[in-house]
C-alpha cells in the first residue's frame, strides 16, 4: 500500500470497492483480488473482504502473492475470515498461491480445509517466479483424501497427458521428480523399493499410475538394483531365470551396472549370455 500504490489503508479501501462497482456494471461475477493478503493484517482483510461483498463481489480471492505463508497461517486466514466477515455466504473464497517456499499446495489444501471453495492453479505449477500452485497436485490430494469430501471430479488419467502438452508447447521441461507427472513419479530404483512393488505396488505407491494417464509403473535398473528386480525386468523379456540362474546373472548384471548409469531392456539378453547360463 505505501510503496506500490503511496495510499492509506482508507484509501486502498475506497478503491477496492470502486473498482467491484465498476466491474459490476458491466458483469455479474466479479472476483476482487486482494494482492498480498498472506502477509496482511487479518482485520483489515476482513474489513476489505466486508466491504468488496457489499458492492457486489462474488469471489474473494486471498492470495499468497509472495509465497510466505505457513499452512497454518494460511488456513487460519481463511477460518478467521469465514468467521469474522459479514455476509460471507453471499460470495466464495479462493486460494490463490504462489510456490516460493515450495508451500503452494500445501497452503491451498489447508485453505480449503478451512472454508475456501475455490483453488486457483496451473498446469505443472507454472507461473510466476518459483510458479504456482499445482493442479495435478492439488488433484490427486483430494482424491486421495476422500475423508476431505472436496473431490474435484476433474478427469485425472488425463493428467499426465495434459502436462507434457503443457510442457512441450511452452518449451518447460517438467523436473523427473516432480510430483504425479514427473518422469520419475512412478519409477523405482532401489533394491528394496523395487522389491517391494513386485510383490504388491501399493507398497510404495499411493496413487494408481493409471488413475493419471501413465501406463504402468517402472522398475529401472541401476547398480541399486536387486535380484528381484533383474528377474522381473528379465522375464518381461521372455527369461525365464531360476534361482542359481539368477545369481550368475545377477553378478554379470553389477559389473554392467556399474560401469553405466542405467540397463535397458537392449542390455539384458548380452549381460544373460555373457554370464553364460
Amino acid at each position: 500500500m505505501r510503496y506500490k500504490f503511496n495510499a492509506t489503508a482508507d484509501e486502498v479501501l475506497e478503491r477496492a470497492v470502486a473498482a467491484v462497482k465498476h466491474a459490476k456494471s458491466y458483469v455479474e461475477d466479479v472476483e476482487f483480488y486482494a494482492e498480498d493478503a498472506g502477509r496482511t493484517n487479518n482485520e483489515f482483510l476482513a474489513r476489505v473482504c466486508e466491504a468488496v461483498i457489499k458492492a457486489g463481489a462474488t469471489v474473494l480471492n486471498i492470495p499468497d502473492t509472495t509465497g510466505y505463508c505457513l499452512p497454518e497461517e494460511y488456513g487460519a486466514k481463511m477460518k478467521y475470515l469465514m468467521e469474522n466477515v459479514k455476509g460471507i455466504h453471499k460470495a466464495r473464497l479462493s486460494c490463490h498461491c504462489h510456490n516460493d517456499l515450495g508451500l503452494a499446495t500445501a497452503n491451498s489444501i489447508a485453505g480449503v480445509q478451512n472454508g475456501a471453495r475455490q483453488i486457483e492453479c496451473t498446469i505443472n505449477g507454472i507461473g510466476e517466479r518459483a510458479g504456482n500452485t499445482s493442479l495435478e497436485e492439488v488433484v490427486m490430494i483430494l482424491r486421495q483424501h476422500p475423508g476431505l469430501n472436496l473431490d474435484t471430479r476433474i478427469q485425472s488419467q488425463m493428467l499426465n497427458g495434459i502436462s507434457k502438452l503443457v510442457s512441450e508447447s511452452m518449451a518447460m521441461p517438467v523436473q523427473p521428480n516432480k510430483a504425479i507427472v514427473g518422469a520419475n513419479a512412478f519409477a523405482h530404483s532401489s533394491g528394496i523399493h523395487q522389491d517391494g512393488v513386485i510383490k504388491k505396488r501399493e507398497t510404495y505407491e499411493i496413487i494408481d499410475p493409471k488413475d493419471v494417464g501413465v501406463t504402468e509403473s517402472s522398475i529401472v535398473l541401476t547398480a541399486r538394483s536387486g535380484r528381484a528386480a533383474l528377474a522381473y525386468r528379465a522375464k518381461n523379456i521372455g527369461y525365464e531365470l531360476d534361482k542359481l540362474q539368477l545369481d550368475k546373472v545377477y553378478q554379470q548384471f553389477l559389473v554392467v551396472a556399474d560401469q553405466q548409469k542405467e540397463i535397458n531392456d537392449e542390455d539384458l539378453p548380452k549381460i544373460i549370455e555373457a554370464s553364460k547360463i
